[in-house]
């Protein structure tokens, strides 16, 4: 291989590793526009999502900073037809710091291994290593959560 063959491809390489690196610290540090979580901001005592931006059937994560605490939750539409809200804790793993993820139709506990069926989020499957239940008013247009209601899971966080 020539010389300058031999430094493409170091320069190439270079550029791989400074793009992963870059990427990994993004996440890492949850750099807007990066990572899992997007931030909401309240406006009248409550935060608004549009159900456009949710209705796919994706596990959506969201965080509001309130009093210095990041209180995070997640949207997510069920093959019921309904969107489910939860914070991404429960009352048993919360301590861990891990959520949730999705893997199909469910929530999957990062730190137990325990899946959760989307359909069954909400308030009757409240304690336990569920998925915290968190209040949400949904209708055509927008997922509304009252911030006291958000609050309330602070001390998952």
């Amino acid at each position: 291989m020539n010389k300058v063959c031999k430094r493409g491809t170091k320069y190439a390489v270079l550029v791989a590793i400074c793009v992963a690196l870059v990427t990994t610290a993004a996440f890492a540090l949850n750099l807007p526009g990066f990572g899992k979580y997007a931030a909401v901001k309240p406006a009248n005592g409550m935060v608004t999502i549009p159900v456009s931006k949710v209705s796919d059937g994706k596990a959506h994560f969201f965080h509001l900073t309130d009093g210095g605490k990041d209180v995070k939750f997640f949207l997510v539409k069920g093959s019921d037809g309904h969107l489910h809200a939860a914070f991404d804790a429960c009352d048993v793993c919360y301590h861990e710091k891990k959520g949730y993820e999705q893997q199909g139709d469910q929530m999957l506990c990062k730190n137990c291994n325990k899946k959760f069926a989307i359909n069954r989020i909400g308030q009757e499957s409240r304690g336990g290593c569920n998925p915290a239940y968190l209040p949400a008013r949904v209708d055509a247009s927008n997922v509304r959560i009252m911030v006291d209601d958000l609050r309330s899971g602070a001390n998952f966080f």
